[in-house]
């Protein structure tokens, strides 16, 4: 059995962990840094991040009653006569 050649094989997976290791814990950071940015954010536009999908939904809501209003408006027999 060739010991030099397992112990290449070992050092090179070794260094290539590592280096998959520092790529993580980088994206990690900036990943975690994202995320205080989108809080910081939600939090300037008065919305609690941990009631954001209530504030959606409220919004959701909101933007149909709105879209619904806007069809109720629209001379419709006009429109079908073209």
């Amino acid at each position: 059995m060739d010991y030099e050649k397992q112990l290449n094989v070992l050092r090179r997976d070794l260094e290539k962990a590592k280096t998959l290791k520092y790529k993580a814990e980088a994206r990690l950071e900036q990943l975690n840094n994202q995320e205080q940015e989108i809080i910081e954010e939600l939090k300037s536009l008065g919305v609690n991040p941990s009631e954001l999908e209530k504030e959606i939904n409220i919004l959701s809501k909101e933007i149909e009653k709105l879209f619904k209003k806007a069809n109720d408006l629209l001379p419709r027999d006009i429109l079908e006569k073209k």
